[in-house]
């Protein structure tokens, strides 16, 4: 078998993931053991489109390009202006350019919409790569391939930014639709999905549908044009195959979910299955690769790599800092191994897992291959602040954002990627015990250790000062029975200073 021709490069990719303080204490539980399925009970399947509201107006409303994002257009102020607005699952703020930037065609004035009201407050807002500042305000919003409903929401007029805008990914701002907890300045800023909620009728509940390659083009755009869909208040049963299975989230933050189970090729990494979870596990659209915390990535790797043996690769790909390319059509997917993630299921003794195939996980890079060759990134890596489960991970299922039940629906997406030999899946039920024990808890000391703590320190000063104290009374007691001799002269006044 041919090796493939490696090509090393320089290439940058924007994460948005705002930065978290880290944990620096892990307390390990004991792994809930998984069984073999259980005989098949269909969870709930949920059809259902927001009332009064043009789905299929919203089917095919996100565009973007391999490895820069999902975007959707956006109409803001009064006249309206039009922006291209990544949809991001990992943040919570809206924010668009309001100033000339190298990298934006076009940017948000905030002079010319005569509905724009400033709030006389800034913000900063730091992500895993990247920054932006700015001023917050509140205009008229509304999407043109969305509900037919306007609204006034919070908005960030980005000032100043470093590493945040991507060059040639044409948008020009970000919708975070995330919880209000890590809105910045703080949670009292309403995200845009709350304040539509506040102000419409549309339901508490989101879908996407991100098919990557697997976009068929049908406009004229770059070879590298990824599309999909945003279904706004509703489920398109349209967009998926087979059933909706969910997991709970678990905290209203980041869309937050635990994940009790990971295998490369059917084969468990065999950790104890806080490690997958350790800090946080979240479902995060504005982030490209599927991201692990160390020792699963290392283990992961490891396990893929050796899946993989047929085709010798250096340790350059597998940390993102290299591609490899091949003949164009000739990638063998065949010698990728599937990686499967078990997610716990609202029954929290069971869990469903959903299947990832390499056409996912290593990702397209056509800006430096020729019509010749096919190249491609490894879309995993290693993170210090938790499990990130990026677009690359999404792009194989549908994904709802079910808020109102507080969950999440994976079902298999119509236009995953796939080949003869796999499809991408969402299977289970699979029995495990205590999965809820899975999920990371921060350890907290309760006031009880620290009333122990104390009276350990007071035990602790009182063995010293016990000497002292004998010593100065034994000092004391020898001067009252040896009193000083005539022309001795004793001022303790003196001893001040």
């Amino acid at each position: 078998m041919r090796l493939p021709r490696l090509l090393l490069c320089s290439w940058a990719f924007v994460a948005l993931l705002p930065v978290t303080s880290s944990v620096l204490l892990r307390v390990p539980l004991r792994q809930g053991p998984l069984s073999q399925p259980a005989a098949p009970r269909g969870p709930s399947r949920s059809r259902r489109a927001a009332s009064g509201m043009n789905v299929v107006n919203m089917i095919d409303n996100l565009r973007g390009k391999s490895g820069q994002g999902y975007y959707i257009e956006m109409a803001v102020g009064a006249p309206a202006q039009k922006l291209n607005i990544l949809v991001d699952t990992g943040s919570s703020n809206f924010a668009v350019g309001a100033a000339a930037h190298p990298f934006l065609h076009r940017y948000y004035h905030r002079s010319l919409s005569s509905s724009y009201r400033d709030l006389g407050r800034s913000v900063y807002v730091p992500y895993t790569q990247g920054r932006w500042e700015g001023e917050l305000g509140t205009d008229l919003l509304s999407i043109p391939h969305g509900p037919n409903v306007s609204l006034r929401a919070n908005i960030a007029a980005i000032t100043q930014s470093d590493r945040f805008f991507i060059n040639g990914s044409n948008w020009e701002g970000i919708l975070g639709l995330a919880y209000a907890e890590i809105a910045r300045p703080d949670e009292t800023l309403e995200p845009f999905f709350d304040s539509l909620l506040r102000q419409t009728s549309v339901p508490d509940v989101f879908s996407l549908q991100l098919c990557g390659a697997g976009f068929t083009q049908n406009y004229s755009a770059g070879s590298s044009t990824v599309g999909g869909s945003m279904i706004i208040g509703g489920i398109d049963p349209s967009l998926y195959v087979g059933e909706l299975w969910y997991t709970p989230i678990r905290r209203e933050w980041y869309y937050e979910v635990i994940i009790v189970r990971i295998e490369v090729n059917g084969q468990d990494l065999n950790m104890d299955c806080k490690e997958y979870n350790y800090d946080k596990s979240i479902v995060d659209s504005g982030t490209t690769n599927l991201r692990l915390p160390r020792k699963v990535f290392q283990a992961a790797v490891k396990a893929i790599e050796a899946a993989s043996s047929t085709e010798q690769f250096p340790s350059g790909f597998w940390l993102g800092e290299q591609l490899v390319c091949w003949q164009a059509g000739s990638t063998p997917w065949h010698i990728f191994p599937v990686i499967s993630l078990y997610l716990m299921s609202e029954n929290t003794n069971q869990s469903f897992r959903i299947s990832i195939l390499p056409q996912q996980y290593l990702r397209p890079v056509e800006d430096v291959a020729s019509a010749q060759e096919d190249c491609y990134k490894f879309a995993v890596s290693q993170s210090s602040t938790g499990t990130v489960m990026g677009a690359v991970i999404m792009e194989g299922f549908y994904v709802v954002f079910d808020r109102e039940h507080k969950r999440i629906g994976f079902a298999v997406s119509t236009c995953h990627v796939h080949d003869e030999f796999r499809t991408a899946a969402v299977e289970g039920p699979f029995h495990g015990v205590d999965l809820e024990d899975c999920g990371y808890n921060v350890p907290q000391t309760d006031e009880s250790t620290l009333m122990t703590i104390a009276y350990i320190m007071a035990g602790i000063c009182a063995l010293f000062m016990l000497p002292l104290c004998l010593m100065v009374c034994q000092w004391r007691f020898t001067r009252c029975l040896h009193p000083l001799a005539t022309g001795d002269f004793s001022d303790d006044i003196s001893l001040l200073k």
